[in-house]
């Protein structure tokens, strides 16, 4: 029943304590895009987003890891200046098992930060990684989503009912 409990849940990705990560021994920060690093509708980077992947990428290995088409995520990955994988078929962790062969990474060093319970935390527990489960930026989503938040909001509920999880009650 827990496959999708984040191990950490944060309001935002600024809101994450990054040192902790780097102190539990994690290299790579995975970021899913939509509603996580940029609104569905943007077509550019965040200045704010910026100046933190920027320092995030002092201490860590960064990678944008999204299900949006490849011109969407390059366009965002180029300005990060990180690499990304586009279309990504979450939760389907072949992406994750390049990433790990690619970079010669451990699951126990690699988070995914996301928005999502069945695409991101799903991925995170098939792949053995942190799951950290952020809010989204926004309600409003691609269409293709909305099957996804319904599902997530019974899960959510089941969660809540078992005392397992609540939206809003952030902890680390």
């Amino acid at each position: 029943m827990s496959k999708y409990l984040p191990d950490i849940y944060r309001k935002n990705i600024f809101d994450i304590d990054y040192n902790k990560l780097k102190k539990k021994g994690i290299k790579c920060l995975i970021f899913d895009l939509d509603n996580t690093l940029a609104l569905i509708d943007s077509v550019k980077v965040d200045v704010k987003v910026k100046e933190l992947i920027t320092k995030l990428k002092k201490d860590f290995l960064v990678v944008i890891v999204s299900n949006s088409p490849k011109k969407r995520v390059l366009k965002f990955s180029s300005d990060l200046e990180v690499d990304s994988y586009p279309f990504a078929l979450k939760p389907t962790i072949r992406t994750l098992k390049k990433i790990k062969s690619k970079y010669n990474l451990e699951s126990k060093s690699i988070a995914i930060i996301g928005d999502q319970f069945i695409t991101d935390m799903g991925y995170g527990y098939k792949g053995k990684i942190t799951k950290i489960f952020v809010d989204p930026l926004a309600t409003k989503d691609l269409k293709i989503t909305n099957v996804n938040r319904y599902l997530e909001e019974k899960i959510m509920n089941k969660y809540d009912k078992n005392n397992l999880f609540k939206k809003g009650n952030y902890y680390e």
